[in-house]
Formats: C-alpha cells, structure tokens, sequence
C-alpha cells in the first residue's frame, strides 16, 4: 500500500528490526516511559520472526527506510466469540508525520482485521495524549473512559505466581 506521500506500507522484515526497536525507544521517551524499555533488537526479532512469533509489524518505508511501524498481535473477544486485533504500539517519526502515514498503518491494520474475520480493533491510548485522541476520534475510534489497564509486572507478577492457588 502507498500513502500520500511517497512511502510504503510492508509487513515488517527482519532487517527492519533494529529500525523498529529504535522507534520503540523513540515511543517510549516521547511517553516519558523510556525506563521501561527493557526488550532488545534480538527479543523483538524473536518475537516478530522466531519459530513462534507472537506479534506481527508493519513498517512505512521511505526510500526503503523504516520511518513509521505498528505493532500487533490477536486477541480474543469472549462477549463476541471472536478473536480481535490488538495494537500495541504505533509510531511515525517526527519528521515523517502529517503526511497520512499514521492514518495510512491504522487503514492498513483495520483491513487486515477485516480480512481475518476479526470482531473489533482496539488499542490504548495514554489520557494525556490529546492529540493522539483527537486523531484516534477523528478516524471514528472511541476512547473507553470505563475501563482501565490492570497490570501485574517484575516482582509483583513473581509474588502472585508464588501464591498459593487456594489463598486469596
């Protein structure tokens, strides 16, 4: 798929990988979350092309340059008894933005759930990014204000795992 301006939509391949992981980081500081990177080149190649990968890519390329990826991976819907697509990151570069490519991934994305039979297309948003959510709104997404992330990570997910199954 081409975009407005001159770029490309591909499924991500394995070169693209350390460019990727690079726009992770670049996510992450924008995010103010850059303490939490902690995966590397090689976990994400793994996951994205190792013998089970988990999580599927696709970059927007520019002169063959990775300059915008998302990131996702299936879900599953028990209300519509459907498998979903979840998106777990996406990122233009800052020079690269205003020209439809963030708009051109999600397009890209909500036909390859359309193709694959999935019930819904979702993904988070952090509360402060209201440009983020005017852009999200903008393309007909709706913010859920009912519903949060719960997250169980490091030594609280090692202390649960500990638990006992019977002791609440």
């Amino acid at each position: 798929m081409t975009t407005p301006h001159s770029s490309t939509i591909t499924p991500a391949q394995r070169h693209h990988t350390p460019a990727i992981h690079a726009m992770i980081v670049e996510l992450a500081q924008y995010e103010k979350l850059e303490h939490l990177v902690k995966g590397t080149v090689a976990d994400l190649e793994t996951e994205l092309f190792g013998e089970r990968p988990i999580i599927e890519a696709i970059t927007a390329l520019v002169d063959e340059t990775p300059v915008a990826f998302a990131l996702y991976f299936h879900n599953y819907s028990t209300f519509l008894g459907r498998k979903g697509l979840y998106l777990e990151d996406v990122y233009v570069k800052p020079a690269h933005r205003r020209r439809g490519i963030g708009r051109a991934l999600l397009i890209h994305l909500a036909r390859i759930a359309v193709e694959r039979g999935c019930g819904r297309f979702e993904w988070s948003v952090l509360d402060w990014n209201a440009p983020a959510i005017a852009f999200y709104e903008g393309l007909g997404a709706t913010v859920m204000p009912e519903w949060r992330i719960v997250r169980v990570t490091g030594e609280a997910l090692a202390a649960l795992a500990r638990k006992p199954e019977g002791s609440l």
